[in-house]
């Protein structure tokens, strides 16, 4: 009948969904004159690891909201908003690319990940 085959990957598509990071934790015990540049990595590493692509692009937005206290004063949290969208150009490193945005909040009190339009 309909039976799915093992091994088989669904086939992605453009999507867009909100994430809560814990910058706090991803830092911990980092060097002082790392912990910004740690932050921005460990939110590239999020998204290919969450978005499944290999291509981030990191948003100035964010980035600023990561460096605005300065390299080691940190926001304990970020909200980020991960959009996979397809490439327009073919580099042969996938065919979709993941843009991390910064999304401003008030509080992180029950704030889930929530799939969001893709614009």
């Amino acid at each position: 009948m309909g039976k799915k085959e093992k091994g088989k990957q669904n086939p992605l598509g453009e999507v867009s969904r909100d994430y809560t990071i814990n910058l706090h934790k991803a830092v911990h015990k980092e060097t002082f004159k790392r912990k910004a540049p740690r932050a921005v990595s460990h939110i590239i590493r999020f998204a290919q690891k969450n978005m499944l692509t290999e291509d981030v692009r990191v948003d100035p937005q964010l980035n600023e909201a990561v460096w605005k206290t300065g390299i080691r004063n940190l926001p304990r949290r970020i909200r980020v908003r991960l959009q996979r969208k397809k490439k327009e150009e073919d580099d042969g490193k996938g065919k979709y690319y993941t843009l991390a945005q910064y999304v401003p909040v008030d509080t992180f009190a029950n704030l889930k990940t929530e799939i969001t339009k893709v614009q």
